[in-house]
């Protein structure tokens, strides 16, 4: 029924122009704003060719889990990147992470590293070889 939509993802920010800032500017993403007043919304263009909707909630609950992931060819790289760029790394104690808050799968070629938007959404870049 849906094989052919062109299906997009969205989700929820507290503050529009914060969220502008961050992916635009921090993340370096494509971001079009759109609407006006109350309905004002991004469209965060990903490198895929996909896109994200992302509208302004006044009693926004940041998401409990990964909204957005990265692949990225040099994850050491990346988390270094956002880190200059102010964006600290998430650690949860169930997963031991090292010095830079990226966590290694033991048993296979994965790395994963969680961060935040302003929002509190949580986002993650991840290496796969």
């Amino acid at each position: 029924m849906f094989g052919q939509s062109k299906a997009f993802s969205g989700f929820s920010v507290d503050d529009l122009g914060k969220a502008r800032q961050f992916y635009g500017e921090t993340l370096g993403l494509q971001v079009e704003e759109s609407g006006q007043g109350d309905m004002r919304m991004l469209t965060i263009k990903l490198g895929s060719g996909a896109s994200v909707f992302v509208y302004p909630k006044d009693n926004h609950t940041p998401a409990s889990f990964t909204i957005l992931n990265f692949p990225v060819d040099d994850i050491e790289t990346a988390v270094d990147g956002l880190t200059q760029r102010g964006v600290s790394m998430e650690r949860y104690p169930e997963f031991g992470a090292d010095a830079k808050g990226i966590v290694r799968d033991p048993e296979g070629p994965m790395a994963i590293a969680w961060f935040t938007d302003p929002a509190g959404n949580v986002l993650s870049v991840i290496q796969e070889s």
